[in-house]
Formats: structure tokens, C-alpha cells, sequence
């Protein structure tokens, strides 16, 4: 068999690939913090109290920067949750 056709190293695709998908994952994952953060929002917010008053808890500026809070409030949870012009505001106010 020749070289070119993969013979000569068995299974090197196979211990590869893996690999390249651990290298790279943290790129298209959300931090648990985040998913935690996310769900006590909405659930504050059932609860009567209002998004900036959320944000301003300590549970949520020591788990999150002020980009991730952004990021926060482009979750689709948080879209359906509350309407477009109290997340406009909130993004705003989020200190960077």
C-alpha cells in the first residue's frame, strides 16, 4: 500500500480527532457559571423583582464580568423572559 493512502499509520485519524476536539471545545462552550447565573435571573424575575435590580445582586457580579453580564443577556432564556427595551437598558447600564 502506499503512503498517501493512510495505511502506513492505522488509526492515526481516529487518536487525532479527539484531540483537535478538546483543543478547541472551550471555544463553543458556555461557562456553567453562566448557565447558573442565567436560570437565578429568570427566577428572580418570576419571583416580582426587576432585571437591574438583579444584576446588581452579589451573586451575579461574583460569578460574572461585565462582558459575560452582557453575554448573559443575549441568552435566549433571558430574551423570552423579559422584553427587548428593559435588555437594551440593562445592557447599557452594565458597567465594562
Amino acid at each position: 500500500m502506499e503512503l498517501g493512502e493512510g495505511a502506513a499509520y492505522p488509526g492515526i485519524q481516529s487518536r487525532l480527532v479527539p484531540v483537535f476536539k478538546n483543543l478547541f471545545s472551550f471555544l463553543f462552550q458556555r461557562g456553567s457559571a453562566e448557565e447558573h447565573v442565567a436560570r437565578y435571573v429568570v427566577r428572580e424575575h418570576e419571583r416580582g423583582r426587576s432585571l437591574h435590580e438583579i444584576l446588581e445582586d452579589k451573586y451575579v457580579e461574583n460569578r460574572l464580568t461585565p462582558e459575560q453580564q452582557k453575554r448573559l443577556l443575549d441568552r435566549p432564556e433571558l430574551i423570552a423572559a423579559f422584553s427587548h427595551d428593559v435588555l437594551a437598558s440593562a445592557k447599557a447600564s452594565v458597567s465594562t
